[in-house]
């Protein structure tokens, strides 16, 4: 995912002190707030696309199947590709061309099946860490799109003094940003970008913070 523009005056941004909390009449202190999940969960696909397509497939298997069946205790002929099928698996040997085939086709679709059954997928969402020492809080999954987190994490990076524009590509374990500076040195800016860009991932509340990676560089002349 990636944010890719120039400075726009009045772009929305982070605040440029990090949120505090604490205790307030009538509630209780919410300064457990940084405190993180030892294991995150990650927000699991509901993978609908696939399972309607897999079930379709099954159902019309096994439709077909069952009407050749009860065509043949019915006392007509079964179809024809059943009865070529049958002889062919039964004639064929096992070091046979289509047989090795077949059976690696039919071993990556059910790879691909497991590998689906197994892992959240959802990509696309960052888990955020979960208050502690507050009533209910255990029962709230909150998570950031990471084209969001990117186009927060640009706006502050175009606030950094002289820089003209910036891309900024996150990823579920590191933040790469790519900024243009028209002005002042580079590794003073650096430093400056480094610094913002930190902050604002701190203040993100993210339950697993990403590495972030900082490259500045002149635009071309031409």
């Amino acid at each position: 995912m990636s944010a890719h523009t120039g400075r726009r005056p009045g772009d929305g941004d982070l605040p440029s002190e990090p949120a505090k909390t604490g205790s307030s009449a009538g509630h209780p202190d919410t300064g457990a707030i940084s405190a993180a999940r030892s294991s995150p969960r990650r927000f699991w696909s509901a993978r609908r696309v696939p399972a309607v397509i897999v079930a379709l497939l099954s159902l019309a298997a096994v439709g077909l199947l069952l009407y050749d069946v009860i065509s043949v205790r019915a006392g007509r002929p079964g179809m024809g590709w059943r009865r070529r099928l049958a002889d062919e698996l039964a004639t064929r040997p096992l070091d046979d061309v289509w047989m090795i085939v077949g059976a690696a086709v039919a071993m990556a679709l059910g790879l691909c099946l497991v590998l689906l059954a197994v892992t959240p997928g959802r990509r696309s969402l960052l888990p955020m860490r979960q208050p502690t020492g507050t009533r209910g809080t255990g029962e709230v999954h909150a998570g950031l799109d990471r084209r969001a987190v990117a186009l927060i994490l640009r706006d502050r990076a175009v606030r950094v003094s002289g820089v003209e524009s910036a891309r900024v590509d996150v990823g579920r374990r590191k933040i790469k940003a790519r900024a243009q500076v028209h002005f002042r040195d580079l590794d003073e800016v650096r430093a400056d970008l480094d610094a913002a860009l930190g902050e604002a991932v701190a203040a993100l509340g993210l339950a697993r913070r990403p590495s972030l990676t900082v490259h500045v560089r002149r635009p071309k002349k031409g």
